[in-house]
């Protein structure tokens, strides 16, 4: 057999164009869904990473404001700029660039975001609403997972799903989500041990380790009809690449996502999406409640 590949660009522009309706709707009841956009330093992939998502919510209409600072920028600096943010009622959503460089402190600028404008899903605060299931704004990366699932009517609902990784981006969060829909997850990270037997045993296996010189997931780690997610980015002869060997993968799953052209666009879907759901927050079209 040969499965489907999952389309994530195709996935993705349907995802801005329902954006782009929704950026109408609230411009005309007098809402400017705004973006700002907090880069430290001048490492180059954050600094492209940024650009990109600017150009994004361009594309969709939303506004951005770009604030690119110094590396010698101290915390009570970035302290304060998210301060004025979270209280600048024309801001949205706040987007700090990660990884910030070493000397800042990663954990208390992302909890210093205000929950309502956390467009990455990261705060203490909505990390927690979302294993109460009750959060709004969710990570971006789980978020597109689960919409890819959605537009490909993958059933979750008593599946066995194996997630290879524990972070705060992406194992946690789509642990929860996917409980939320029913499924029986696992999951593994370094320490696990025979990982291949957990990966067999799974009827959809999520992989996001982004470390191809010392893990790929193979044909012989998935059973017949498996669903693979790969959400892990390598360079491998110089070309981007995931966890997976998507070439032997497709001809034994029954859905497989490549990279490029996969999750990487969904990412940066569900920010546009995330940017107008914190928009309709502020004025109370949306609620958790």
């Amino acid at each position: 057999m040969t499965g489907q590949k999952i389309d994530g660009v195709a996935v993705a522009n349907s995802v801005k164009d329902l954006v782009r309706a929704s950026v109408a709707e609230l411009k005309n009841d007098g809402v400017e869904p705004c973006l700002a956009t907090v880069l430290i330093g001048d490492d180059p992939a954050s600094s492209s990473y940024v650009t990109s998502k600017q150009k994004d919510c361009a594309d969709v209409g939303i506004t951005t404001k770009d604030h690119r600072l110094p590396q010698e920028f101290t915390q009570m600096e970035l302290d304060s700029l998210i301060n004025l943010l979270n209280n600048d009622k024309t801001v949205h959503g706040i987007l700090v660039q990660l990884p910030l460089p070493k000397l800042l402190d990663e954990f208390s600028t992302i909890s210093r975001i205000s929950p309502i404008k956390d467009v990455d899903g990261l705060t203490p605060y909505n990390a927690g609403l979302l294993a109460s299931g009750r959060a709004i704004l969710k990570p971006c990366t789980p978020l597109g997972i689960m919409e890819l699932f959605d537009y490909y009517n993958i059933e979750l609902s008593g599946k066995n799903v194996v997630i290879i990784n524990r972070s705060n981006l992406v194992g946690k969060p789509l642990y929860h989500l996917m409980l939320e829909r029913d499924a029986t997850v696992t999951t593994c990270h370094s320490k696990t041990q025979n990982l291949a037997e957990q990966c067999l045993g799974a009827d959809i296996v999520i992989t996001a380790v982004g470390n191809r010189a010392h893990f790929t997931l193979t044909d012989s780690m998935i059973r017949e009809g498996a669903v693979v997610i790969d959400v892990g980015t390598s360079r491998v002869n110089g070309k981007l690449a995931g966890d997976a060997d998507y070439e032997g993968i497709i001809k034994k799953a029954s859905y497989a996502t490549p990279v490029p052209g996969g999750v990487g666009p969904m990412t940066r879907a569900m920010l546009l999406r995330n940017t107008v759901t914190a928009a309709s927050i502020s004025k109370g079209f949306v609620t958790n409640r």
